[in-house]
């Protein structure tokens, strides 16, 4: 078959006529070139990917397919099987290994790291390398391994990479040129379905809602603007009345109206797993059923399908009959709190158009395919933990790339809830922003030391670090910071001549006034510092300072590099202040206290409106003193004290002061760029031979255990295995130990105390503990990131599941969720597994596949089989927000 002939066939296999967009992608592929394509959810990034899949083999070639998360891993497994058949398709991630020497490999993007650093001999006919969102470059944690795999691949392989819609998709594919040779750029801003974003408001006065058009004409609505007219208003109102006229909308209220419109199905995206539960029991509690007889009757059959190999007990306790009940009413919660076959009967029951509502967290847009004709956002503000924050342009993109279904759908439907803490041109210039930055979160592991040592000598390990698109990026970012840079000491040569005074040195007159300032005002820089610092928010400071004297609310208290106290506060009626150290002069005298609302969103009009009310509403102390305040100061005895343009002299001055203050941070940075990822690497060679995993430029036994280990605590791990602390433990007592390396705490809340079973598994774990510290001593005076320390609330359940306790019983007392329990065990049999194949001594190893074994039962096996949802490689949502209630809006 020759190349046109392939290409022929292949597009009267899609089905559809191909976009331009993806016709320009397949020509790079039939020219044997590497492509990135960033396009919209939803668009037919795919059929690029399965357009390489048939020109590998074709060729007679291999092509592996990665994709970043098991649940898509297992889908593209499943298409491919159905088009190609299944002996032509293997599926390698760490739950399953089918067929893995077949001619085309889907597989996670770590287990082709993993392959490459061990140069296995599964790379000899590899031709074609498919990444799969490779926007996933930017992951905090498992972004680098994007990085590895595209800088390390053997060189006669081509890459297909698959974004999401990036405004720097070109200087990515310049990276990956640059790194790989010739490289395509395809970029497609259009959506296969027009999206229309729309407002809606809950209306007290005429008892409805309003829902409006919030771009039209790509304009933000000018009608949107009224409905601002009631934030960070006092509980009454502006006209006296007992309640805002606008109010959020109730959960049942927005299925309704949806329903009304037809407007199902939709995907209400809530930052909560607790309140997506809730939402469920409040559709369910209000009686609405959303299903059809015999659509209920299909979802019994998928259910059946999906669930067929779990235990009757252990659906009892995961509370089946209410989840089922919600189905069959068309509604369910998705979630990474639900177990994965729980997940993926909800997708199959969504895809097939029977649930109508799905109110899910933000995970479902990473996920697999799951179109919906509507998306809803119940607010665009996501607690972390400690404060609120914005989502971002590339957050609301990926959220609402779900809307609209191609193929089914003229237009999808994006609805934005009203909020009392976000304006409406806060909510439409985010639906209207187009700006998504891909960053690189590339940088050296000890575990990526010890492959570049095993595999590469010195130089050239430095040269492939410095092939990282986050060098890349530093090294055009060197250029802009040389032009600022400059443009600072212009501005700089400007101030100084404005400073300059005929009748003196007015540098040397600013320096006489802050030791005379000092000597008045009794605590130094540092104590006032440390007085600043132990401020909390809330808290009502008096402000001696210029216009902005009088009483000011401390809204954050924030220590910035180098040890430097900033204090952000608000005063007067247009003071936002910024203070540190020198602009007070003696310590803060706190007035009182008043509470700040929630959301905390400090850059939010609204927020500030409503602190400026409480804080004129709150009953303060008296000052103590009022300082008598003098334009220009008390009189030093200095010559410029003559000058008639002293004032503006000194304006200049303070001017010279800030443009040298942030020319040296400017230089700062710019040296730090040059050599950032190098110098990492260097300290961390220094910091495993310390450790003894290293010996000059080779490693020890010790270093090759470490680079077969893939953890974020690889080194911890290592370590342990050296020091022999996993040695002589049973099988469930091992799984409770290393459970203390895959488990971290996630709630908001405190975590609770530790409980260990009878045995050494405490003693263990402290003694892990201890390594733990010391290695982040070490990593402390090395400047390196610091390894997390081992945490032991999931030991229990670890050991408890190891020795074949029931499910009921090792969750009756937790609260841990079944969705939780899962992953966290999977993630411990993946580590356990990697044990098994590096511990030195046998019994360690021998122990550690029976834990793993002895782990893999019940529910876990359930949620492991090819086809179950999302599950421990998925992205877990951030810290739970404390959700006020079940439907607390209005």
């Amino acid at each position: 078959m020759t190349a046109r002939d392939r290409r022929r066939h292949f597009e009267s296999q899609v089905g559809f006529p191909l976009d331009p967009f993806q016709v320009q992608a397949l020509d790079a592929v039939d020219a044997g070139r590497s492509v990135l394509v960033a396009a919209p959810t939803g668009s037919g990034k795919t059929v690029v990917g399965e357009y390489a899949v048939d020109v590998a083999l074709d060729e007679g070639r291999r092509v592996f397919y990665t994709t970043p998360i098991k649940a898509l891993s297992n889908q593209k497994y499943n298409d491919l099987v159905a088009r190609l058949g299944a002996d032509r398709v293997g599926l390698l991630t760490g739950d399953n290994s089918i067929n893995g020497s077949a001619p085309v490999v889907v597989m996670t993007t770590e287990v082709l790291r993993n392959m490459i650093y061990a140069r296995s001999s599964a790379l000899d006919l590899l031709r074609w390398v498919v990444l799969d969102e490779v926007h996933y470059l930017q992951d905090e944690y498992r972004g680098p391994v994007w990085e590895e795999v595209i800088i390390h691949a053997p060189a006669d392989v081509r890459l297909v990479c698959l974004s999401a819609t990036v405004s720097n998709a070109p200087e990515l594919a310049e990276w990956i040129e640059t790194v790989r040779g010739p490289t395509d750029v395809v970029v497609e801003t259009t959506r296969p379905v027009e999206l229309v974003n729309h407002f809606l408001v809950g209306d007290r006065q005429s008892d409805r809602m309003h829902m409006i058009d919030m771009l039209p004409g790509g304009r933000p609505n000018p009608e949107g603007r009224r409905f601002d007219a009631d934030l960070g208003r006092g509980p009454r109102g502006s006209k006296g009345r007992g309640r805002r006229r606008w109010y959020t909308p109730r959960r049942v209220e927005v299925i309704e109206m949806l329903a009304e419109r037809n407007l199902l199905p939709a995907i209400t995206f809530i930052f909560s797993r607790a309140a997506c539960d809730d939402a469920v029991k409040a559709v369910l509690d209000s009686g609405m059923r959303l299903t059809t007889a015999e659509e209920r009757e299909r979802i019994r059959e998928i259910v059946d399908e999906h669930l067929a190999s779990m235990d009757d007990a252990d659906l009892a306790l995961l509370g089946y009959d209410r989840w089922l009940a919600g189905l069959e009413a068309g509604v369910a919660a998705h979630h990474a709190g639900m177990v994965p076959p729980f997940k993926e009967a909800v997708e199959a029951i969504f895809v097939e158009g029977l649930a109508k509502a799905i109110f899910a967290t933000e995970t479902l847009a990473l996920g697999i395919n799951m179109p919906a004709r509507s998306v809803v956002i119940e607010k665009l503000t996501k607690f972390g933990g400690e404060r609120h924050e914005m989502l971002t342009p590339g957050q609301y993109t990926q959220l609402t790339g779900r809307a609209g279904r191609r193929g089914i759908d003229r237009i999808g439907h994006a609805i934005v809830l009203w909020s009392p803490f976000v304006t409406f041109d806060e909510v439409a210039g985010l639906a209207s922003s187009r700006s998504f930055e891909l960053t690189s979160a590339f940088r050296p592991t000890y575990n990526m030391a010890a492959n570049l040592v095993r595999r590469y000598d010195a130089d050239q390990a430095v040269e492939l670090l410095e092939q990282s698109f986050a060098q890349f990026r530093a090294d055009r970012h060197v250029v802009r910071l040389g032009r600022r840079i400059e443009q600072r000491r212009e501005a700089l040569a400007d101030a100084a001549a404005t400073a300059t005074c005929e009748l003196g040195d007015v540098g040397e007159y600013r320096e006489l006034q802050r030791q005379a300032q000092s000597v008045r005002s009794g605590p130094d820089g540092g104590e006032r510092a440390r007085a600043l610092a132990a401020l909390r928010p809330g808290e009502v400071i008096d402000v001696e300072r210029g216009s902005a004297a009088g009483p000011a609310v401390v809204i954050s208290v924030s220590e910035r590099r180098g040890g430097a106290v900033k204090v952000r506060a608000l005063g007067g009626p247009r003071h936002v202040l910024s203070l540190g150290p020198d602009d007070v002069s003696g310590f803060p005298q706190v007035l009182g206290r008043i509470e700040l609302p929630t959301p905390f969103a400090p850059n939010n009009r609204a927020f500030l409106t409503e602190v400026r009310r409480r804080l004129r509403d709150a009953d303060l102390a008296p000052a103590a003193r009022r300082r008598n305040r003098r334009r220009g100061g008390e009189r030093i005895g200095h010559p410029v004290e003559g000058c008639p343009d002293l004032e503006v002299h000194l304006r200049a001055q303070r001017q010279v002061e800030r443009l040298e203050r942030e020319l040296r941070d400017l230089e700062r940075v710019r040296r730090s760029r040059t050599a950032s990822l190098s110098a990492t690497f260097e300290r961390i060679l220094e910091l495993l031979e310390d450790w003894d995993h290293l010996a000059g430029w080779e490693l020890t036994e010790a270093g090759q255990v470490l680079a077969r280990i893939y953890h974020e605590s690889d080194l911890l791990v290592a370590e342990s295995i050296r020091q022999g602390e996993l040695d002589g433990l049973d099988p469930p007592t091992l799984a409770g130990v290393v459970a203390t390396f895959t488990y971290e705490h996630r709630s908001a809340q405190p975590p609770p105390e530790p409980w260990f079973p009878p045995g050494p598994m405490a003693e263990r774990i402290d003694r892990i503990d201890a390594i733990a510290r010391s290695l982040n001593r070490d990593e402390m005076a090395s400047g390196l990131p610091l390894t997390r320390r081992p945490d032991p609330g999931f030991s229990a359940l670890a050991h408890a599941w190891a020795s074949g306790d029931e499910l009921d019983d090792v969750l009756s007392e937790e609260t841990v969720s079944g969705g939780d329990f899962v992953r966290n065990v999977k993630q411990l049999i993946d580590l356990l597994r990697q044990i098994g194949s590096v511990a030195p001594l046998a019994s360690t190893a021998a122990a550690a596949r029976a834990a793993s074994d002895a782990l893999l039962r019940g529910v876990v096996v359930a949620s492991s089989a090819v086809g179950t949802g999302a599950d421990d490689d998925e992205p877990v949502e951030d810290l739970e927000e404390p959700d006020p209630g079940a439907d607390p809006q209005g």
